[in-house]
C-alpha cells in the first residue's frame, strides 16, 4: 500500500499525457480545416476547471473523470447554429475534412509512440544480451536442445542484439508459425542452430507467460552456492553467516546452484528458513528471516548475501544500445508498426476464440505497470507509455459505433450510399457501440480484480 500514490501518480501521468494527445490531434485538425471547436475536455463528468482562449474562445476544462476526453465541435445536429458560422459546422464539411479529423486522434496517439521511441533509441539504455539460460525438462526449448549460456545471434535469419528484441521477436513469430530456428553461439564460439516449436505459447489462450511455457528463459550461471560478500547488519550477517560458506541446503532441499538458493530466499520473505552450509571443511546450520524488499512491484526475500566471485560471474550479461538520427527514427517506426499489427492480430484471435479473454487488461492492470515501469527506470517508462499510446491508438480504430473507427465507418458507408446514414440508424448503432464497449471494459475490470485478488 505504500507504493500506492507512485503507482496512481505514474498511472495517472501517461494518462493524462495520452488524452491530450489524441484530443489535441482531433483539435488541431479541425482547426485545420476551418471548424469551430467549442470544448476541449481532458476527463468526463463535472468540470473542474475551465478557461476560454483563442480567437473561438474554446473552453479549455478538466473535468472529474480522467478515464478519456473529448472535443465538441460546432454541429448543427447537436444544436442552433448561427448562420454567419454555420461553414464552420463540423456536419458541413466534406466527408474527407470529417474523415482526417476523426483519424487525426489516433493517428496522434502512433506519432507519440514513434516520438518516444525514437527519443529513447537515441539516447540509448542498457540492454540484457540474448544469451539463454537452461530450459525445464520437457518443455519445447529442452527439446530444442537448448543449452544454458548459449546466445542468440538470430530468429529465422533476422539478427538479434537484444533479450528484448529476441523475446518480442519470438513472440510475433508465434503468433502464426509452428517453430522457428534459433541461430545461437555457445562460449566456445561455436555455432549452432536449434529449432524450437511454438505451439505451446498460445495453449492457453495466451494467458500468461508465453515464454515460459516455451521454456525460454534468461541465463543463470552455472555457479555453486558459495558466499562472497556478506553485507554488515544483514539478516544474513546477523545469523552469522561468512564469506565462504557453502549452502548444502535449504529447508532439507539440496542446492548444488547459487541461482536455486536465491530463488528458495527470494520465495521465502519475512518467514524463516534453516541453512545447512559448509565452512572450511566443518558442517553447521543456521536460521534467518530474509528480509521482505518491494522489487519491480513485488515483495521478495533478501538476506545481504552475494556470490562469490569466479569466471562464470564476470560474463558480461549486458549491452549498451544507442541508434544514429536516421536509425533511431526507422527501428521508432517499425518499433510501432509491428506493434500494432501485433495488436490487431490478437485482437483477432480473441473474438475467434484462439486468444482468451482473460489477457483482456483494464485502468488496474495499466496502473499496476506504470508504477512497476516507473520504478525500473525512466527509459523503461517512455516505452510503457509509447506501447499504450499504441494500444489506445489500435483501440480507437476499430469498427466499433461510437470510437473514431466506428465514426470512420459512417463515413465509408455515405461514400458507398453517396448519403449520410439516417440519425436513427446511427443512434441504434450507437447503442450497440456501447453495448460492446460496456461488455469489454466488464471484462477487462474483472480480469483486472482476479489478478488484484488472486494473482
Amino acid at each position: 500500500m505504500s507504493d500506492l500514490p507512485f503507482y496512481l501518480g505514474a498511472f495517472l501521468l501517461v494518462l493524462c499525457v495520452l488524452i491530450v494527445v489524441h484530443e489535441f490531434g482531433h483539435y488541431a485538425v479541425a482547426r485545420l480545416c476551418g471548424v469551430k471547436v467549442l470544448r476541449f475536455s481532458v476527463g468526463f463528468g463535472r468540470v473542474l476547471w475551465q478557461k476560454r482562449l483563442g480567437r473561438d474562445q474554446t473552453e479549455w476544462a478538466v473535468s472529474i473523470f480522467p478515464l478519456g476526453g473529448y472535443v465538441k465541435m460546432l454541429d448543427e445536429r447537436e444544436g442552433d447554429v448561427p448562420p454567419e458560422v454555420a461553414h464552420r459546422a463540423f456536419n458541413r464539411q466534406s466527408v474527407g475534412k470529417r474523415s482526417m479529423i476523426v483519424a487525426a486522434g489516433p493517428l496522434a496517439n502512433f506519432a507519440l509512440a514513434i516520438l518516444l521511441y525514437w527519443a529513447i533509441f537515441m539516447v540509448g539504455s542498457e540492454e540484457l544480451l540474448p544469451i539463454l539460460g537452461k530450459p525445464p525438462v520437457g518443455t519445447p526449448a529442452a527439446m530444442a536442445t537448448i543449452n544454458n549460456g548459449e546466445q542468440v545471434r538470430a530468429v529465422d535469419g533476422q539478427s538479434v542484439a537484444t533479450w528484448n528484441d529476441f523475446r518480442w521477436l519470438l513472440l510475433q513469430k508465434a503468433v502464426d508459425q509452428e517453430s522457428v530456428e534459433i541461430e545461437v553461439i555457445n562460449e566456445q564460439n561455436e555455432i549452432a542452430v536449434r529449432k524450437l516449436f511454438l505451439s505451446a505459447a498460445g495453449e492457453q489462450g495466451w494467458e500468461g507467460d508465453a515464454l515460459e511455457r516455451l521454456g525460454v528463459g534468461f541465463y543463470r550461471p552455472n555457479v555453486p552456492p558459495v558466499l562472497g560478500n556478506v553485507v554488515e547488519g544483514s539478516p544474513g550477517h546477523r545469523a552469522g553467516l561468512k564469506p565462504g560458506d557453502k549452502v548444502l541446503r535449504v529447508d532439507g532441499r539440496p542446492i548444488a546452484l547459487w541461482h536455486e538458493l536465491v530463488m528458495q530466499i527470494r520465495d521465502s520473505a519475512e518467514r524463516s528458513i534453516h541453512l545447512e552450509i559448509e565452512r572450511d571443511g566443518q558442517f553447521t546450520a543456521v536460521d534467518v528471516i530474509p528480509e521482505a524488499i518491494s522489487e519491480r512491484g513485488r515483495v521478495v526475500g533478501k538476506i545481504g548475501v552475494a556470490v562469490a566471485e569466479n569466471g562464470q560471474t564476470r560474463r558480461e550479461i549486458k549491452t549498451f544500445v544507442r541508434y544514429g538520427f536516421f536509425a533511431a527514427g526507422g527501428k521508432a517506426i517499425m518499433e510501432t508498426w509491428d506493434k500494432s499489427i501485433f495488436s490487431l492480430v490478437m485482437m483477432g484471435k480473441m473474438l475467434t476464440g484462439e486468444v482468451s479473454l482473460k489477457t483482456l487488461s483494464g485502468p488496474v492492470t495499466i496502473a499496476d505497470y506504470a508504477g512497476k515501469s516507473a520504478k525500473l527506470g525512466f527509459d523503461y517508462y517512455i516505452k510503457f507509455m509509447a506501447l499504450v499510446s499504441i494500444s489506445l491508438g489500435v483501440l480507437n480504430l476499430l469498427p466499433i459505433p461510437v470510437l473514431d473507427g466506428g465514426h470512420l465507418m459512417y463515413h465509408i458507408i455515405e461514400v458507398v450510399r453517396r448519403r449520410p446514414l439516417s440519425e436513427r440508424a446511427m443512434e441504434i448503432a450507437q447503442q450497440i457501440g456501447l453495448s460492446i464497449l460496456f461488455v469489454l471494459m466488464a471484462f477487462a475490470f474483472f480480469n483486472d480484480l482476479n489478478r488484484l485478488f488472486f494473482g
